[in-house]
């Protein structure tokens, strides 16, 4: 079915020659997967059903794994859960092919490691946080405000609603 170097790569040659409508499950379920030379996954798992039709092989799949990021507010490192749920169509000829550009290959081997990544890499947080509450760091000191309170005052970075909260606080007493 697939190779330790190559886990996403499937044998679905068999569907070639299977009646439409006829479809196969397979089930991944890996502690770490590497998805090219600079990503990867912890605690990699999912599905993926091929569908035969009449244009192709018809791909539904959902994945998710954990990936470390660097919290943006605190700068320590925190598992953050990527969700990965798509389809694509892997035509057999080039009439039928998708927006995609999918071909089914004449070997019969489809490799999803290029989908699962560039799908993954969609998932990544632009500014990921290490929980929503994160208190970041201290402006004067430096002192990870979520581990320790430094006593210093936290001045609020200049923003342009700072009246409007002034109001907001006027009103409210």
């Amino acid at each position: 079915m697939n190779t330790p170097h190559q886990p996403l790569r499937l044998n679905v040659g068999f569907l070639l020659g299977q009646t439409i409508g006829t479809s196969r499950d397979f089930e991944f379920d890996f502690p770490r997967i590497r998805l090219g030379e600079d990503f990867s996954l912890s605690d990699f798992s999912g599905t993926a059903r091929f569908t035969r039709t009449p244009q192709g092989l018809f791909l539904q799949a959902k994945f998710q794994g954990n990936e470390a990021l660097e919290c943006v507010r605190c700068l320590d490192i925190a598992d953050h859960q990527l969700k990965m749920d798509f389809s694509e169509l892997y035509a057999f000829n080039q009439r039928s092919v998708s927006e995609s550009g999918l071909l089914v290959p004449e070997s019969g081997y489809i490799d999803l490691e290029p989908l699962v990544r560039e799908y993954a890499l969609l998932e990544v947080p632009i500014n990921p946080l290490c929980k929503p509450g994160c208190k970041g760091l201290c402006r004067e000191c430096g002192q990870n405000l979520n581990k320790k309170d430094c006593g210093h005052q936290q001045v609020k970075a200049n923003d342009s609603f700072a009246k409007l909260e002034s109001l907001l606080k006027a009103n409210s007493d």
